[in-house]
This record gives structure tokens, C-alpha cells and sequence, in this order.
């Protein structure tokens, strides 16, 4: 069983950035939140980066998966393994 810890975290991270994506946006018209953050919505940007992040960690994660189920096919020239000297 060939098993890729990068797609877990990749949903675990991309859920944590749609989270604050989310919270991000339903609390932008709201100052006295962003007031300690000089009225950046930190939520949300941090937010699209936890999302980028997830989803690039599961798509690699998805490719590599692939590749273990397709291995591409041996090339006909096998040379004998070379030995100590």
C-alpha cells in the first residue's frame, strides 16, 4: 500500500485556508476587528495562503500517487550491477 502523507495535509491545510477565507471575508466591513492589525484583514490574506498552499501540497501529493500506480515502463538496456574494487 503506497500511502502519501501530502494528501492528507493538503486537505487539512486547504480546509484551515477556506476557514479563514471565509471568516476573512464575512468580517471585512467590520474596523474595530482589524483595528490591532492597521486595518489589513489578515484573515483573508493569510487565508488564500493557507488555501495555495493546501491545494498545491495535494495536487503534487495527487500526481505522485499516480505515478506510483503507473510506473513507467523499463528500458531494454540492463547493465549488471558494478561490484567493490
Amino acid at each position: 500500500m503506497n500511502f502519501d502523507l501530502r494528501i492528507p495535509m493538503g486537505l487539512m491545510f486547504t480546509l484551515a485556508g477556506m476557514v479563514l477565507v471565509l471568516f476573512g471575508l464575512t468580517t471585512s466591513g467590520d474596523a474595530a476587528v482589524y483595528a490591532r492589525s492597521l486595518g489589513i484583514n489578515a484573515n483573508l490574506i493569510w487565508g488564500l495562503v493557507l488555501a495555495a498552499f493546501g491545494l498545491m501540497t495535494l495536487v503534487l501529493g495527487q500526481r505522485a500517487q499516480k505515478r506510483l500506480e503507473n510506473p513507467p515502463p523499463e528500458t531494454g538496456s540492463k547493465r549488471k550491477p558494478r561490484r567493490g574494487r
